[in-house]
């Protein structure tokens, strides 16, 4: 993988067992990609796509946009390079380190907002995330909702 993936998912090399068949794009350096050029663009996300294939032999068809910014000449542009454009349909704040949500709140929240066709924005740096994660996937199921990859969606 591409060395400033590596350190944002906070793994060594030797510890990522990851079924990549179900990664998608999201830049090399996480930057908004309206605020930059197309060649900068087209850098970012061709690198890390460029490192996934050499690495795994896997090509990546699914991008988010970091931050979730994204304009239509952005996604004109993703879109030109073969990549499906996929956004969250539900996120909270859980990306800050320093401010972790309440364990029970965010369980409440992410419960209560549960919905057909969802698409979760869960970071992994998340210590909450971490500890409520199989709770919620128990929760979901018992609930009646079924997790499927992006390939499933229709």
């Amino acid at each position: 993988m591409h060395n400033s993936v590596l350190r944002q998912l906070k793994l060594p090399r030797t510890e990522i067992n990851l079924d990549i068949k179900k990664l998608g794009n999201h830049t090399v350096n996480h930057k908004s990609m309206p605020d930059l050029d197309d060649e900068t663009i087209r850098k970012e996300v061709m690198d890390l796509h460029t490192t996934m294939y050499e690495k795994f032999n896997y090509e990546m068809k699914y991008i988010r946009p970091p931050k979730g910014e994204f304009s239509e000449r952005t996604l004109q542009l993703t879109n030109s390079m073969g990549y499906k454009n996929v956004m969250w349909s539900f996120a909270y704040e859980d990306w800050n380190e320093d401010k972790q949500p309440d364990q029970a709140k965010a369980k409440e929240k992410i419960l209560n907002n549960l919905h057909n066709g969802e698409i979760m924005l869960l970071h992994g740096n998340s210590k909450t995330n971490t500890n409520i994660l199989d709770s919620i996937i128990k929760e979901s199921k018992n609930m009646g909702y079924e997790f499927k990859s992006l390939d499933e969606f229709k």
